[in-house]
């Protein structure tokens, strides 16, 4: 059977043949071998197995068109969209365990602290991924640790101040984290990781801001929506939240052209700074923790509908879908009330239509103080080098 042709347009891509075409290829492909074929006969088994073949054409058709679709990323399958984040050298993200930055403190000059050493909350246990010493000013430099057990938790600031390895004979120390530490994550989600492809494939033709970006979110443990690359003045600002930061510093150091000339954080335990060792050289790179602002949220609904029983379906729809949105915006962007309306309704839509709600209000507050919009518009603003985070304990959604 002669080829059939693949109709793929500039605009539309690759469109199916229609069935009536495919049968009559197929038909044709028959009768240059048997001149007097006749399928056309109703109800014989020769029209029988030429609509089952034709059946199996259409098939075979939609199967090249998905195929090609396969090419892009914003249709690949799964298995192909990995294939693509390899060229790009960017792995789909993996469940991270959640970490911290801790700084150790002794009258011990010149004290080691190897990595694996052990600290603690008093609840969660984090261990170190690299040696610390305590330097002349009587502490060591920002030290990456990792929980021990697997969960999505935010450490406090201050709240890491146990030492569960021991110490040596003689010699005394304490320990704690300046900043609140980094949640822990699950497995990256197929359109996220669609979307990190996109942006890879941009980065080298968009400039320098998307190539650091790139960078900084191939590396395990760093949150995508934590990272945030934004002018200041005549600098950049880098601000990169989860992993470890010597692999953020060697990002930096890889895809930026004027490293020393990063601007840092007037607050300054927001500074984490990693050294890059290139024999004889010693570089230091500094860039920007995000703390976490937690978030407490109260949402009130009502509607007119006389007995409405959907009280509670509702607000187990619109819980869900409102803590992801906060946990999901980008470190030092805003609170977006409108948009917050609009995952409500989306989310309670099978079970009421957007007509249908009457009153909604949401209270905010961040850090445990009332939050309200700036003046004439909808939007609530945070630090702008802090994150949001908010805990389903800490949203309420009520009738």
């Amino acid at each position: 059977m002669a080829a059939i042709p693949l109709n793929i347009s500039l605009t539309a891509g690759p469109t199916p043949t229609a069935p009536a075409a495919l049968n009559a290829a197929l038909i044709a492909a028959v009768m240059t071998e048997q001149p007097d074929y006749t399928a056309n006969l109703p109800g014989s088994l020769i029209e029988d197995i030429s609509s089952t073949d034709t059946g199996a054409l259409v098939t075979i058709d939609q199967a090249r068109i998905d195929a090609i679709n396969s090419v892009s990323p914003y249709g690949s399958n799964p298995f192909i969209l990995s294939q693509q984040g390899v060229m790009y050298g960017i792995p789909q993200g993996q469940p991270t365990n959640t970490s911290v930055n801790v700084i150790f403190s002794s009258v011990s000059i010149g004290l080691v602290f190897p990595a694996g050493f052990v600290v603690s909350d008093g609840t969660y246990q984090y261990i170190t991924q690299d040696a610390a010493i305590i330097g002349a000013g009587g502490s060591s430099l920002s030290t990456y640790a990792v929980a021990s057990t697997s969960g999505i938790w935010t450490p406090a600031a201050s709240s890491v101040i146990q030492l569960v390895t021991s110490m040596p004979s003689g010699y005394s120390a304490t320990v704690t984290n300046p900043l609140a530490g980094t949640a822990g994550s699950t497995a990256e989600t197929v359109e996220n990781y669609r979307s990190r492809i996109l942006q890879a494939a941009q980065a080298s033709a968009q400039g320098i801001t998307s190539m650091i970006q790139t960078a900084l979110e191939a590396i395990p443990g760093v949150t995508a929506n934590l990272v945030s690359v934004v002018q200041t003045g005549s600098s950049l600002k880098v601000i990169c939240g989860g992993g470890d930061p010597y692999q953020i510093a060697l990002a930096l150091f890889n895809s930026t052209i004027n490293w020393p000339a990063l601007a840092t954080s007037s607050t300054s335990p927001r500074n984490t700074s990693a050294s890059i060792i290139e024999p004889p050289n010693t570089y230091t790179i500094t860039f920007i923790s995000p703390p976490a602002q937690v978030v407490t949220l109260a949402v009130v609904w009502n509607t007119q509908l006389p007995n409405f029983t959907g009280g509670l379906l509702v607000n187990q729809l619109a819980q869900p879908a409102l803590v992801a949105y906060i946990n999901s915006i980008q470190v030092g962007q805003p609170i977006n009330l409108l948009q917050m309306t609009s995952i409500f309704q989306n989310a309670v839509s099978s079970v009421l239509t957007v007509s249908q709600i009457d009153s909604l209000v949401f209270t905010v507050t961040i850090n445990g103080s009332g939050a309200t919009p700036q003046a004439g518009t909808s939007i609530i603003v945070g630090d702008s080098e802090s994150y949001f985070t908010l805990s389903s304990a800490s949203c309420s959604v009520t009738q």
